[in-house]
């Protein structure tokens, strides 16, 4: 099948935009996961013996 140039290059433009919103959005839940992560990070420095000890079972949990 024949396609015009004007075609291709509107195609490839198409390509490209999702792309880079692909791009975009991925960054975007990177940069909420590092949030994340952090807010953990700190929470475990604040008191990570309280955080650990939650995981201890007691008495035949």
């Amino acid at each position: 099948m024949y396609t015009s140039h004007q075609e291709n290059n509107e195609f490839n433009m198409d390509n490209e935009q999702i792309a880079t919103q692909g791009s975009d959005q991925f960054s975007e839940a990177i940069s909420d996961l590092d949030s994340v992560l952090d807010d953990i990070e700190a929470s475990l420095e604040e008191n990570a013996e309280e955080y650990v000890n939650s995981f201890v079972q007691k008495g035949g949990q």
